[in-house]
């Protein structure tokens, strides 16, 4: 349908832009890996190339492939279709069909509420990239407010490190063994109905999502061989999220919160919060400096299948407003019911019009056996990847 709407437009094209990146990336670990088949560092090759197209009329359309070739992980080495979209601009809606990411939230440290895409865990544990989603989106805008209709009508399953792969717990999870609530599987359809406007300083988000849960429950089993691995298990599940953002002078206030009912045998809910206050211009110069403050928290407690349900992050963003786009994030994260912390750095900068350096740097301390980090005590990690723009 996608490419049929293609062809029909294509008499009235405007425009043809085809832009990307290719780079590489590499992974040094601190410590040598402790878990059976691990390796102990990893390079990769990553192509992320676009093409865009706008018709006289707005309407567009979008695609964008991704490919990532990694020297250790097997899964880690994988292709996906982040977009393929068709983009119906109407004076009355906006329609948009095929394959596209959406994304909902406003805190920096945990991404609470999003959920439309599924994550793709291979790329980073920070849980930010995202498979490309099937659906049918309906947009319509109006003075009182946007309203987004999403069918969903293909699930995504979540990639997980191979055994070969770092970052991952004592058990390898076999994505070739994943079982589903629903009797339709992956091919069920699921549907998002989300709300948002602002009203003056304050933004506003509030959805309902009804479908196949994107986080999978980790069963315990066994492989052909009889050594344990983790099964995953998608739930179908009701979720109703809230975002709000609200601005005041140099201060951003935001929350995330979640009710969630059909994963596990209770419903919960859960919330992340907090503010980040900005100094502009520093010392007189051009750059900006933010303090940033949220509380996460789960009140599934230690049953949460998140290491983040009690925690509080501090954090620092340097934003140095030069050509280059120079930035720094400079966070770290405690546990407030036990002494488990971690620590994280992310770096960017351009180099001249087409390369960009991207620096991470990632570290646990005092995990207790009982964490779900504990299994990961040695993968604290440097991550440098080196991309060409054009």
């Amino acid at each position: 349908m996608v490419l049929g709407l293609f062809s029909l437009a294509s008499a009235n094209a405007t425009a043809h832009e085809f832009s990307g990146f290719v780079g590489g990336e590499a992974r040094v670990f601190s410590q040598s890996a402790i878990q059976p088949g691990q390796k102990d560092h990893s390079g990769s090759f990553v192509a992320n190339p676009e093409y865009y197209h706008e018709f006289e009329s707005g309407s567009s359309f979008t695609f964008v492939p991704f490919f990532r070739l990694d020297s250790a992980d097997d899964e880690r080495t994988h292709f996906d279709i982040r977009e393929l979209t068709y983009l119906w601009l109407h004076d009355s809606f906006e329609l948009r069909l095929g394959v596209r990411k959406v994304f909902w939230g406003v805190t920096e440290v945990v991404h609470l509420i999003d959920i439309i895409n599924q994550t793709d865990l291979v790329e980073n544990v920070d849980t930010e990239d995202k498979l490309g989603q099937p659906m049918v989106n309906l947009s319509l805008a109006r003075d009182w407010g946007t309203v987004d209709f999403f069918m969903l009508p293909f699930f995504r399953e979540r990639t997980f490190p191979g055994r070969e792969g770092r970052l991952r717990g004592a058990l390898v999870v076999d994505t070739d063994r994943a079982v589903f609530e629903s009797a339709a599987q992956e091919w069920h359809t699921d549907w998002a109905f989300r709300y948002s406007n602002t009203f003056g300083d304050w933004d506003a988000g509030i959805y309902h999502f009804i479908g196949t849960g994107r986080e999978p429950t980790l069963l315990p089993g066994a492989d052909g061989a009889g050594n344990p691995i983790l099964i995953p298990l998608y739930e179908q599940i009701h979720q109703t999220g809230l975002d709000l953002s609200y601005v005041v002078e140099d201060w951003l206030w935001k929350l995330e919160a979640l009710y969630r009912a059909g994963q596990g045998n209770e419903d919960y809910f859960s919330w992340t919060g907090g503010f980040e206050y900005t100094f502009t211009r520093i010392y007189e110069t051009s750059m900006d400096l933010g303090a940033l403050v949220e509380v996460i928290f789960d009140e599934r407690g230690n049953q949460a299948t998140t290491p983040l349900e009690n925690d509080i992050a501090l954090a620092l963003r340097l934003t140095v407003n030069d050509p280059e786009s120079t930035e720094v994030l400079l966070g770290f994260v405690q546990d407030m019911t036990d002494n488990a912390r971690s620590a994280f750095l992310e770096t960017s900068r351009r180099f001249g019009d087409h390369w960009k350096l991207t620096v991470e740097m990632r570290a646990s301390f005092s995990q207790p056996v009982s964490d779900l980090q504990f299994d990961q005590r040695a993968d604290d990690l440097i991550q440098m990847e080196l991309n060409y723009y054009f």
